[in-house]
């Protein structure tokens, strides 16, 4: 038997590298996902142990402790898990896959469109929330700032868990108008959807 060649080995790993929203694994089964979960955190892979749990996350699937899953990813394979992998499980985090997709910029800059996942597990509307926001810093460390006091917002400074990277991958590096024209109308269409949202302005 020939060894497989470059091109099939290169199509194999193509999946990988793909961004979350593309849901490379959406053709698989249930039970195959969670044979090649399980065969992911065994080798410690971060990287496709966190396709794996998206995919679970975006199906809502029935029978799978999705925080449990999360947990034994981040034990095996903290080091390669990509940042989009949130640490938090979010049953809505569908929704804002879904809506932030629905936005698209025309021209390129300097500024980013970012999330954060906000904890309200102390409130009857709870238990998660978020903030949207936008920035010529990265999300990562327009973050730390919020959480630092540096002109953070108030959300963010006491209710701010970690940045939500996935849903606006496709929404950093855009013009400074697009960036403001977007951050306001995803801030709407979240709060529409029904999330307890801050910020967008």
């Amino acid at each position: 038997m020939s060894p497989p060649s470059a091109k099939s080995r290169s199509d194999r790993s193509d999946w990988r590298r793909a961004a979350p929203a593309a849901r490379p694994l959406r053709a698989l089964r249930d039970l195959e996902l969670r044979g090649r979960l399980d065969a992911a955190l065994a080798a410690g892979d971060g990287l496709a142990g966190a396709h794996c749990i998206h995919e679970l996350c975006m199906r809502a699937t029935l029978g799978i402790d999705i925080d449990a899953a999360l947990e034994r990813l981040w034990k095996r394979a903290s080091s390669s898990i990509p940042d989009w992998l949130p640490m938090t499980h979010i049953d809505w985090l569908p929704t804002a896959y879904e809506i932030a997709s629905r936005f698209r910029a025309r021209a390129k800059g300097r500024s980013n469109i970012y999330l954060v996942l906000l904890d309200y597990r102390d409130r009857s509307d709870g238990p998660y929330g978020v903030y949207v926001g936008m920035s010529d810093y990265t999300p990562a460390q327009r973050f730390d700032q919020h959480k630092a006091g540096i002109r953070a917002a108030g959300s963010v400074l006491k209710r701010g868990l970690e940045v939500l990277t996935g849903p606006t991958l496709h929404l950093q590096r855009i013009a400074r108008p697009e960036a403001a024209r977007i951050e306001e109308e995803l801030a709407g269409a979240l709060s529409d959807a029904g999330l307890l949202v801050q910020g967008g302005h």
